[in-house]
This record gives structure tokens, sequence and C-alpha cells, in this order.
């Protein structure tokens, strides 16, 4: 059994037409449809969206200038008394 995920939209007559990626010709398939109506609110969010300031990630994200950030030595693990 295969899952693909594909976005797809219903036309004005109702009807939904899938387009199967992956080569599959001339076979049969039992296909299971599981839908969900995509809506403003499902729709993925802009950083912007989210109140980042534009290019904020682009700017931050590898640019740590300062001395290298070493981990250092784990403490003894605290062996507890178990939980009745």
């Amino acid at each position: 059994m295969q899952s693909i995920k594909v976005r797809s939209r219903v036309g004005s007559d109702g009807m939904l037409h899938l387009q199967i990626p992956g080569g599959i010709k001339d076979t049969e398939l039992e296909v299971i449809v599981v839908f969900q109506p995509i809506t403003p609110t499902t729709e993925a969010k802009t950083p912007e969206d989210l109140g980042w300031s534009p290019g904020f990630f682009e700017t931050v994200i590898g640019s740590w200038e300062g001395e290298p950030l070493v981990r250092p030595e784990q403490l003894e693990y605290e062996i507890r008394e178990e939980l009745l």
C-alpha cells in the first residue's frame, strides 16, 4: 500500500479530478479519499504573517560570531525513589 498526498481543486461542476503521479498505468487500484477543505486558517502562514520582521530568519540563522559554544560535561544521573 502506498500513500500519496496531493492538493487538488473541486470544479464548479462538483467533480474532483485526480492525477496519480508515479507512472501507474493500465492497472486496477483501490483508492481511499480523505479530504479536508482548505480555509485561510489551515493554510501555512509566512513568518511575516506571524509577526516576524521581513528577512529576520535569513539574517539571524548562522550569524553567531561570539566564542564557540561548548557543551559542558554531563552530571551523574540522579537516582530517585520509585513512585508507588
